[in-house]
């Protein structure tokens, strides 16, 4: 028997017998595992799963796992699945499910409630880079005029009811729904109860509670750089007017972060996230195999380079054995600048006020760095091949190539970010094609000048 089966099906039965309580990721992660060995057995424990937890379960699934979910468990178990979820997971999912089969999510969508129409319809017009498609509708607010006694009985009320999770503040607004304050919860604790909650503000600090909000059509990245810089718990979302619309909470800043960061290290290499995702050799070979089609068509374009100094490597058959080390060392500079600016961008740190900046840090690191190594590689060369001009000719070459490793690693992210691009997509190839270009060019062009 396998082993890693046994494990996750024992995993599996604890869980339903509840004698362990597995989190949605460790449900999915043990479903997809059975699904793998056991096909009976996965459709049996999709089957035992309750609304609450299916929905959970589905967000963390790949795309080929929700398939079988839209396909073998019933809509109106789906259904209440969705309406368990908050409002933002519960946008995701229907979004998911729509990706595979839109008429099944549209199904789906006109059998929930009328209310969670209006919150998914709401939610799902932000364009995925706003920090509304992130907001849940669902928070803890009360009016100005309002006793905090009041607004304690209402928040046990939605907690006993399973209406909102996650609470750390209270959300302070006027008769208009404008926003205007945010206490924390354990503020709550050492007030007067019998108080309105515009007494209690004006008895506190100057700005104390002054609320952390994000426009509801601001970048969710500018939103998580606010969380982090602040190191807050929740952002209040409001319109243009100041009117509150909901709130976005760490959990949604960490997936979000998350996300980010996997689609980056995917792109630097030319890999496909999403194609990544699916169960199929073909799909994530054929996402792979375009970047790869265009890597292709960069070596020939450097293999045509070597191939106008076939003359000079015939004359010097050392300059085909230290020709990759240049190419080699400009690769790698040109990564770490590459990797450290568009990690700079991704965070906001990087501006195009201070790009000058950054730069002339990055072109200086890889200018010192290429003078230290093309004087130690000279060295080698003359020792190697007893050649000085040979050592002189392959320092040269590396000084030229890191610095333009340094310089078109910089250059490259900043200037796809200018216009809209992501600046991880297709970088590595790009740079890649200067290293080479330049450093065989270089090497080369210079050995034909000084030893031929």
């Amino acid at each position: 028997m396998n082993k890693e089966l046994d494990e996750v099906k024992e995993q599996l039965e604890k869980h339903f017998d509840d004698a362990a309580d597995l989190s949605a990721a460790d449900l999915a992660e043990h479903l997809k595992v059975l699904k793998k060995h056991d096909e009976d057995e996965y459709a049996s424990y999709l089957d035992k799963l309750d609304s609450a937890s299916l929905g959970e379960v589905a967000i963390e699934m790949p795309d080929h796992m929700l398939k079988d979910v839209i396909e073998n468990v019933p809509n109106d178990k789906i259904v209440e699945a969705i309406e368990e979820l908050e409002s933002d997971d519960a946008t995701d999912l229907l979004q998911y499910i729509e990706e595979i089969d839109e008429e099944k999510a549209k199904e789906l969508f006109y059998s929930l409630e009328l209310d969670s129409q209006k919150e998914i319809s709401k939610l799902i017009n932000y364009e995925e880079s706003e920090a509304g498609a992130y907001m849940q509708t669902e928070l803890f607010s009360a009016r100005l005029d309002e006793k905090l006694s009041s607004a304690i009985t209402r928040f046990r009320v939605m907690k006993k009811n399973g209406d909102i999770e996650n609470v750390f503040q209270l959300f302070v607004v006027d008769k208009d729904g404008i926003l205007h304050y945010a206490v924390p919860i354990e503020d709550l604790l050492v007030f007067d109860f019998n108080q309105n909650l515009q007494t209690i503000v004006k008895n506190s600090e100057d700005d104390k509670y002054k609320p952390h909000s994000a426009l509801d059509t601001d970048d969710i990245s500018d939103v998580a750089t606010m969380v982090r810089d602040y190191d807050l718990s929740a952002v209040a979302v409001v319109n243009k007017a100041g009117v509150l619309l909901g709130r976005i909470t760490t959990d949604d800043i960490h997936d979000f972060l998350e996300d980010s960061a996997t689609e980056q290290i995917y792109h630097l290499a030319g890999v496909d996230d999403e194609a990544e995702d699916e169960d199929t050799l073909f799909k994530a070979g054929r996402a792979r195999a375009l970047w790869l089609f265009v890597n292709l068509i960069t070596a020939i374009i450097s293999a045509s380079i070597i191939g106008l100094f076939d003359k000079t490597i015939e004359a010097y058959v050392a300059l085909a054995i230290l020709m990759p080390i240049v190419a080699s060392m400009g690769g790698n500079t040109g990564t770490q600048a590459l990797t450290v600016t568009v990690r700079r961008l991704a965070l906001g740190d990087i501006e195009f006020s201070n790009a000058k900046s950054v730069l002339g840090r990055e072109v200086s690191i890889a200018l010192i760095n290429g003078v230290i190594f093309a004087s130690i590689m000279g060295v080698i060369a003359y020792i190697w091949f007893g050649v000085s001009m040979l050592g002189l000719v392959i320092a040269i070459s590396m000084v030229i190539n890191l610095f333009c490793a340094g310089l078109f690693g910089t250059l490259i992210p900043l200037g796809l970010k200018k216009f809209n691009i992501d600046p991880a997509v297709g970088s590595s190839v790009l740079l890649t094609t200067v290293t080479d270009v330049v450093g065989f060019f270089s090497f080369l062009g210079l050995a034909k000048w000084i030893l031929l």
